[in-house]
């Protein structure tokens, strides 16, 4: 279980971006967080992914509570979570080739051996072709780069996956390919997901539940009603 517990966080402690927000996830769940662009919902998916310490409140893991973030977090509990950002060029080291970028995880953490077999997998899984995995962020549209970017977050087979407009920039297509894409991975994994947007249609027919953001604030998250269930979007 994915616990957020009055959770108030930011980047200045006078003016926090969140207040007093409460979420949970389940294993294998997938909860959609709505809410309008500058309401501090990115802020808590970074704090639910334990790259943002919040100023105050409890997260949980599996009944434990987090006590350290970022690099400090245990390597096990950092790399259960998978991330995907709104804007893949700011998420992405300009630098790198897609097979590199997709490969950064896994040579992170001491998996050099399995870079191969893995980024070919994930490539054809995402929709990657070979010539592609060659370029450089600058070759390759946003589309492209967010398949990449998505490879990434699964590389280390993930139990937690946290998209955080993810398919905001995307056309239509492109969005339902790589929601089928975290589908698949959700099914065969069991893995949970914390789907972030302010598109109410995408996330209810993604999630199993869809929470507002004023719910999470109010203390009646887990109260507020889910949408239609998952794979229901036009694969």
């Amino acid at each position: 279980m994915l616990e957020l517990r009055a959770i108030t966080a930011g980047y200045d402690r006078r003016a926090p971006a969140v207040r007093d927000a409460s979420l949970t996830v389940a294993p294998g769940e997938a909860v959609g967080l709505l809410g309008p662009s500058g309401c501090g919902k990115s802020t808590l998916a970074k704090v639910a992914a334990l790259l943002h310490r919040p100023d105050a409140g409890t997260l949980l893991v599996d009944g434990t509570r987090v006590r350290h973030w970022r690099h400090r977090a245990p390597r096990a509990l950092r790399t259960a979570f998978g991330v995907v950002f709104q804007q893949p060029r700011l998420a992405a080291d300009p630098r790198l080739r897609l097979a590199d970028l997709i490969a950064e995880p896994l040579r992170a953490t001491g998996r050099r051996e399995a870079v191969r077999d893995r980024v070919a997998e994930l490539a054809g899984t995402v929709g990657l072709t070979t010539d592609l995995l060659t370029r450089r962020p600058h070759e390759v549209s946003d589309g492209q780069l967010q398949r990449a970017c998505l490879a990434r977050a699964l590389v280390l087979r993930p139990r937690w996956l946290i998209c955080d407009e993810m398919t905001a920039m995307l056309d239509a297509s492109t969005t339902a390919a790589l929601v089928a894409v975290v589908e698949d991975y959700r099914a065969s994994t069991g893995a949970g997901l914390l789907a972030v947007g302010h598109d109410r249609t995408l996330l209810n027919r993604w999630c199993d539940r869809t929470v507002h953001w004023d719910a999470v604030t109010s203390g009646t998250a887990e109260k507020t009603g889910g949408g239609e269930p998952a794979g229901h979007v036009t694969r």
